[in-house]
């Protein structure tokens, strides 16, 4: 008890006590920090979630380039009113692939953590062309552009390559495929689908995603982004392979 006598002096010398402080966040920042630097990864890897496809990824890009996220999240939070609203919660798997990620706070638009397959991709379209038309209520601006606009993905196989730098398991074949996978994916006629699919995974679909099969525009890419979105885990079994219900 005789210790804690010793207070004022902390009290009465301020250099003591920032000093103090400083050895008292320093211990409590190690306690937490040092672990990391043991563990492979803090996020916790849940079947389904893959890499984007050469397409998906440019539809990314779209979507960050136009701000989208300044008025959509992608984050279901675990909150009765919110899981109702639009499906399982999010998991940060879904996003371990994203560079940056596309959580966020702000929804003047809804949340499209789970929009994929919630659409038709004419839907997409016509809501990207003129927001209004479906949704009448709607401030979104129109990106009617994004139709007339050629997709350019002469630079996919270097975004690849960046994203590989940070992380994400792209392999040689991957890469070395991109345009070509690209392009498989935009046409419902490719015969290099089969290729796609054993790349990126069975679940992939190659479709003509704006209407137009004459050519890839910058539509396509987002669409296939957007139908992409919450597709990736299989919640039914996750549910059912969660330790809560293991039980």
């Amino acid at each position: 008890m005789s210790l804690w006598k010793h207070h004022a002096k902390f009290e009465r010398h301020s250099l003591l006590l920032i000093i103090g402080i400083v050895v008292v966040v320093s211990i409590g920042g190690l306690v937490e920090i040092a672990p990391l630097f043991w563990l492979q990864s803090t996020i916790e890897k849940v079947e389904g979630v893959r890499p984007y496809t050469p397409l998906e990824l440019t539809g990314r890009d779209i979507y960050v380039r136009e701000g989208c996220y300044l008025c959509h999240s992608q984050m279901v939070r675990p909150l009765r009113d919110e899981v109702e609203r639009y499906g399982h919660y999010s998991l940060a798997a879904e996003s371990m692939y994203d560079h940056p990620f596309q959580w966020g706070s702000k929804r003047t638009g809804p949340d499209l953590a789970r929009v994929g397959g919630k659409y038709s991709d004419s839907w997409h379209r016509d809501h990207l062309i003129d927001p209004r038309s479906v949704v009448p209520e709607s401030v979104m601006p129109p990106y009617k552009f994004l139709a007339e606009k050629e997709l350019d993905y002469s630079d996919i196989v270097d975004r690849m390559k960046a994203q590989h730098t940070v992380g994400v398991p792209y392999t040689a074949d991957m890469i070395t495929n991109a345009k070509k996978d690209l392009e498989a994916q935009a046409d419902p006629f490719s015969t290099d689908a089969v290729g796609l699919r054993a790349r990126y995974g069975e679940k992939i679909v190659n479709r003509d995603f704006d209407g137009d099969p004459n050519k890839i525009t910058e539509m396509d890419a987002l669409v296939a982004y957007l139908q992409m979105l919450g597709t990736m885990v299989d919640f039914k079994s996750y549910k059912a392979q969660s330790p809560e219900n293991q039980r």
